[in-house]
C-alpha cells in the first residue's frame, strides 16, 4: 500500500524535487503483474545517488526482465528522515511511493569503507531489522507474508567495498553480490521467482541464490580465530568467484532527473578494468580483464543518450579513458555530428602520457572542460614502485600540451606514505609542480594553476600493497612538510586529506566480521556519511568511541601508529633516516610464519577476504610486492606481453582490446546560431509534482525539452552561449499555475501549432501548454512587460471562523487606503511601504471548516512590476492579521495569470 507521502514531501524540506520518483525515463511497471519486485538503494543523497552510472545500468536491466520490477530508494535529507520518524511512516521506494517492507528483495550499493553507516539509517528509517539474525528470528514468528516467505524483504549489498572484503558488514546482508552484476542480478531474480513460486523458506533460498557464482551468503560461513572465513557447510564454495560482464552502453540512457545532480549529463562507459597494474589501486585489480566496448556501439548509444535525455554534456567513463585506443575517434565522430547544438564532452583523470593534440581537440571548444592528471608520486623512484608506468619526460609532454592547447589550470592528483617513500620523494612533489610551471611560460600567456589534492596512503584488500600501511603521525608530518615548501610556489592550491579518516579507511576496509559491532554503533552515535562534512570531529568521535565499546581500540592504535602491517617488524633495522621513511627490506628477509614476531606480519597469515576469488592469485600479489621493493615495472598486459596474475581464463575472460578507427576529420567547433527569426510566446503551467521543482531546475528542464523536441532555438553569443529561452519570473517553491509564461526565439520560423505539439511531446505532463503565440520580435520580453498578477490563495485561521467574518475582514482590507508594511531591502535596510497601494482587488472565493482550523480561498490582483513594486501572497496576511488581530497560516499558493502591460 503506498505511502501517504504527499504529506511529508512539501516545500518546506530541503529540495524536494528528490523523492518525487517522476523523472525522465523512469520506468513504471506493473505491480500486480511483477513475479519479483527489487528495489535498488544508492545509501547517499539523491543527488549523487540518482546520478550514478551503475545504478542506472542495473535498474534498466532489472526493468528490462520480464515479470521483475525495479524500484528506487535513497538516503533522504535529514529533515524528511526527521519527518519520517515523527510520523512513523517507513522510507519508501520514489516511483511507487510503497513501504520498502513490501518489495521482494532490497540491494544498497556499497562503494566506499564508511558508508555502511548510512544502509543502517536506511534499513532503520524502512522498519527493517539491521542483521539477518534479527530479520530470521522475526520471520520465525509465522504468519502470512507478501513477500518471500518472510516478514522483510531480503537484504544484499553489491559495489567495490563489498566485493573486496565483505566481512566488516557480513552481519547485516543476507547475501553479497560480488562483482559486476549486470548478468548476476537477473539470474538472482530467476533463482527468486523460482523460489517463490515453490514456496522457498528463507534458508532453502539462501541455499539456492549461494549456488550463483558470484552471490556469497556470510550466514553459510564462520570465521576462524584468525580472521579467515570457511563454510560451515559443504554444499556451499570455499572460495566465491567476482563475477566479470560486458559492459552494453545501451542501459546507460535513462533516469534525467528534474533536480541538479553530481553529475549532471549523460555518462557512457567505454572501456571497463584497467591493467595497467598500479600496486595501490583496488579497482584495478578487482575489474580485470579489461574490456573495450566496440566504437560504433559507443557513438550510437551517446547519439540516442542525448536525444533522448536532452543533455547538454557527456562524459565517456572508464578507470583509464586513455588506454581505450578508439577515444579519439568517438570523441570526434561524435563532436562532428553534435557540432551545432552545443554539447561539450568531459573525461574523468586520464593518463597524462596518453594526453596528446587528439584528446585536446575533442576536450576543447566554446567550453572547455577541466583536465586531471593522477602523476601519483613526485620523483620516478616512487612512480616505479607503484608501477605507474609514467616517466617525467611523458608527464611534462601531457601537461604542456593542455598549455599549449589552451589550458591554464589542470588539476593533479598525488599520494603520500607509499612503501618506500622518503622526504624526498614527498618534496620531490613540490620540486615537480614547480618544474611544470618553470617549462610551462609564455609570452602573453598567465602561468599555468594548478589545482593538487594530496591523499595519503591507505592500503586496500586484493593489491600488492595490502600489507603495508602509515602512522598518523608520519603523515601529519609529511603533510608539514609539503605545506612550507608550497608556500614558495605561487598559482598553487593544494588541498589534502583528513588523516583521520584514511586511519578509520584502513582500519574498517581490512577489517573481520568482529567490526560489524563496530560500525553498527557508529551509526547509533551518529556517525553518518554527511556528518564527515558538516562535523568531522563529531563523526571521528562516534567511530571512536564505537571502537572502543567493541574493545578494538587496541587494533586501531596498530592502524593508527603504522604497525598494523608486515613491515612493522623490521623499525630496529631500517636506513639511517629510519625515522621519516616507511622503508622496505626484500621479503626474503622479512619474518617467518615461525618467528616470535606476531602473526599478522606474515605475507602467508590467512586475511579476512581470501576466500573471496577476483581472480588474481595471492602469490602474485607477494611476488608483485617483491617487484616494488625493487622498483620493477610491471608492462600493461592489455598491450605487452601477459603478466601471469592469474586472471585471465574461462571464469574471467580475457582482455579486449579493440582497434582504434580513424579519426574523423574535424569538422570545426560550435558556432552559435543567434539569428533571431521568430519569437513565440508560451502560457503554461505548474501543476502537481512539478509545483516542488525549482526556478533553477525549470530553466535546466525548457532547455532540455527543446533539444529533445529537436527545436531551431537561437543562442546568445559570447564565451559560454546560452539559449534564449526566458521565463517571465519565478514561482515559489510548492506553488502551483495556471498563467506562467516564457519567451522562445528561434533560429528559422515554425508553424505555431507545430511547435506547439512538439513542445508538448516533450514536456512533462505537469506542466501543461496553454496557449503559444507568435510576437514580434522588438517586442519588449514578457520579465519587462509584468505589470499585475492575480493569486489563488488558501489561508487558515486558528480560531473558528464563520464566513461572514472572513467576508468583514475582507471587505475592512478593502475600504482602508493605507496599511503600512515595514520591508527590510537586501542591503538591511527598513523602509515603510504601503500595502493598499499595491492591491488592486480581493475577493473570497469559498470558505470550509478544517480539522482544527477555519480555511478560506481568497483571490487578489496585485501588482507585480520587476522594478521591486509588487504584492506577495504572505503581505495579504499581514494585512488580514492587522484587521482581524490574529494569526493565519498560508496553506497553499496558486497563481491563476500574470498581466503584461502594452
Amino acid at each position: 500500500m503506498a505511502v501517504a507521502v504527499e504529506k511529508l514531501i512539501t516545500s518546506d524540506i530541503l529540495k524536494p524535487g528528490r523523492y518525487l520518483g517522476n523523472e525522465r525515463l523512469a520506468v513504471h511497471k506493473s505491480w500486480d503483474t511483477a513475479a519479483i519486485r527489487w528495489v535498488l538503494t544508492y545509501p547517499e543523497v539523491y543527488e549523487v545517488g540518482a546520478s550514478n552510472l551503475g545504478h542506472i545500468i542495473l535498474y534498466n536491466i532489472l526493468n528490462a526482465q520480464p515479470r521483475q520490477l525495479c524500484d528506487r530508494a535513497y538516503l533522504p535529507g535529514q529533515d524528511l528522515a526527521a519527518k519520517l520518524r515523527e510520523t512513523n511512516t517507513p522510507l519508501f521506494a520514489v516511483e511507487s511511493k510503497r513501504s520498502l517492507t513490501e518489495f521482494d528483495i532490497l540491494g544498497f550499493s556499497l562503494s566506499y569503507e564508511l558508508g555502511a553507516t548510512n544502509i543502517l539509517e536506511m534499513l532503520d528509517l524502512a522498519g527493517i531489522p539491521l542483521t539477518w539474525r534479527e530479520r530470521q528470528k522475526a520471520g520465525e514468528a509465522g504468519g502470512e507474508f507478501p513477500n518471500l516467505q518472510s516478514q522483510f524483504p531480503l537484504i544484499f549489498a553489491g559495489g567495490q567495498t563489498a566485493t573486496s572484503n565483505p566481512e566488516p558488514y557480513a552481519d547485516f546482508f543476507d547475501f553479497i553480490a560480488l562483482g559486476d552484476g549486470e548478468e548476476l542480478l537477473a539470474e538472482i531474480g530467476l533463482v527468486l521467482e523460482e523460489g517463490k513460486q515453490a514456496g522457498l523458506n528463507r534458508e532453502h533460498l539462501l541455499l539456492d541464490l549461494a549456488q550463483i557464482p558470484g552471490v556469497y551468503v556470510p550466514q553459510f560461513y564462520d570465521m576462524a580465530e584468525d580472521g579467515s572465513v570457511h563454510p560451515r557447510r559443504p554444499d556451499v564454495p570455499k572460495r566465491i568467484l567476482r563475477r566479470v560482464a560486458t559492459p552494453i552502453p545501451a542501459y546507460s540512457i535513462g533516469l534525467v532527473p528534474y533536480v541538479e545532480t553530481v553529475h549532471d549529463r549523460l555518462t557512457i562507459e567505454i572501456r571497463r578494468g584497467c591493467t595497467r597494474g598500479c600496486r595501490f589501486c583496488q579497482p584495478g585489480m578487482l575489474t580485470r580483464p579489461a574490456r573495450d566496448v566496440e566504437p560504433d556501439k559507443v557513438v550510437e548509444a551517446i547519439e540516442q543518450g542525448m536525444r533522448a535525455t536532452g543533455y547538454n554534456e557527456f562524459s565517456l567513463l572508464s578507470l583509464s579513458c586513455s588506454d581505450y585506443l578508439s577515444l579519439p575517434a568517438v570523441g570526434m565522430e561524435i563532436k562532428n555530428r553534435l557540432k551545432n547544438e552545443n554539447i561539450s564532452l568531459t573525461l574523468p583523470s586520464q593518463r597524462v602520457d596518453r594526453f596528446d593534440e587528439n584528446i585536446a581537440n575533442i576536450l576543447g571548444g566554446t567550453r572547455q572542460g577541466g583536465l586531471t592528471f593522477a602523476p601519483e608520486a613526485g620523483t620516478q623512484r616512487m612512480r616505479d614502485i607503484v608501477n605507474k608506468g609514467l616517466t617525467n619526460e611523458e608527464l611534462l609532454r601531457g601537461v604542456k600540451t593542455a598549455w599549449e592547447q589552451g589550458w591554464d589550470k589542470i588539476k593533479l592528483y598525488f599520494m603520500i606514505g607509499l612503501p618506500g617513500e622518503t622526504d624526498a620523494d614527498v618534496l620531490g612533489i613540490a620540486e615537480t609542480v614547480s618544474w611544470l610551471q618553470r617549462e610551462c611560460r609564455g609570452k602573453g600567456r598567465k602561468p599555468l594553476n594548478f589545482n593538487l589534492t594530496i591523499s595519503n596512503f591507505t592500503p586496500k584488500p586484493h593489491t600488492p600493497f595490502q600489507w603495508h600501511s602509515v602512522s598518523t603521525t608520519e603523515f601529519k608530518r609529511k603533510q608539514n612538510l609539503l605545506r612550507q615548501e608550497f608556500r614558495r610556489i605561487k598559482a598553487v592550491k593544494v588541498n589534502f586529506t583528513d588523516v583521520r579518516i584514511s586511519a578509520m579507511e584502513d582500519f574498517v576496509g581490512r577489517g573481520d566480521r568482529n567490526l560489524s559491532k563496530v560500525v553498527r554503533r557508529a551509526w547509533e552515535l551518529g556517525a553518518g556519511m554527511d556528518s564527515w562534512y558538516e562535523n568531522l570531529d563529531q563523526a571521528f568521535s562516534a567511530w571512536g568511541d564505537a571502537i572502543a565499546g567493541a574493545d578494538l581500540d587496541w587494533k586501531y592504535r596498530q592502524v593508527e601508529n603504522g604497525e598494523w602491517n608486515l613491515f612493522h617488524a623490521q623499525d630496529q633495522a631500517r636506513s639511517p633516516d629510519a625515522e621519516n621513511t616507511q622503508f622496505l627490506t626484500p621479503i626474503s628477509q622479512l619474518p617467518t610464519p615461525n618467528s616470535p614476531l606476531p602473526t599478522p606480519y606474515s605475507l602467508d597469515t590467512p586475511l579476512p577476504w581470501d576466500h573471496i576469488d577476483t581472480g588474481i592469485e595471492k602469490k602474485w600479489l607477494k611476488e608483485d610486492l617483491q617487484r616494488a621493493l625493487e622498483a620493477a615495472i610491471v608492462p600493461d598486459c592489455s598491450f605487452e606481453g601477459c603478466s601471469h596474475c592469474g586472471v585471465c581464463g574461462t571464469d574471467f575472460g580475457h582482455n579486449i582490446v579493440i582497434e582504434p578507427p580513424a579519426i574523423p576529420t574535424f569538422a570545426g567547433e560550435f558556432v552559435p546560431n543567434t539569428t533571431k527569426a521568430q519569437r513565440l510566446r508560451v502560457w503554461f503551467g505548474k501543476q502537481g509534482n512539478m509545483a516542488l521543482v525549482s526556478h533553477l531546475d525549470l530553466i535546466r528542464l525548457f532547455d532540455r525539452v527543446v533539444r529533445r523536441a529537436g527545436l531551431p532555438i537561437a543562442f546568445t553569443g559570447g564565451f559560454h552561449p546560452m539559449p534564449r529561452i526566458s521565463v517571465a519570473t519565478a514561482l515559489a517553491l510548492g506553488a502551483t499555475s495556471s498563467g506562467e509564461i516564457a519567451d522562445f526565439e528561434l533560429t528559422v520560423p515554425m508553424a505555431v501549432d507545430t511547435f506547439r505539439q512538439q513542445l508538448i511531446r516533450e514536456m512533462p505532463t505537469d506542466i501543461p501548454i496553454y496557449d503559444v503565440e507568435q510576437i514580434d520580435l522588438k517586442t519588449p520580453a514578457a520579465t519587462q512587460l509584468l505589470e499585475t498578477a492575480e493569486y489563488l490563495i488558501t489561508v487558515a485561521a486558528f480560531e473558528e471562523t464563520t464566513p461572514v467574518q472572513w467576508q468583514e475582514w475582507i471587505d475592512t482590507i478593502k475600504a482602508k487606503d493605507e496599511l503600512w508594511y515595514e520591508h527590510t531591502t537586501k542591503s538591511g535596510k527598513s523602509q515603510l511601504i504601503n500595502l493598499r497601494d499595491r492591491l488592486f482587488e480581493l475577493e473570497l472565493v469559498e470558505t470550509h471548516k478544517g480539522i482544527a482550523e477555519s480555511i478560506s480561498v481568497i483571490r487578489y490582483l496585485g501588482s507585480y512590476r520587476q522594478d521591486g513594486f509588487l504584492l506577495r501572497p504572505e503581505q495579504i496576511l499581514f494585512m488580514l492579521g492587522m484587521v482581524a488581530s490574529g494569526e493565519f497560516q498560508l496553506l497553499h499558493i496558486h497563481r491563476n495569470r500574470l498581466i503584461l502591460g502594452v
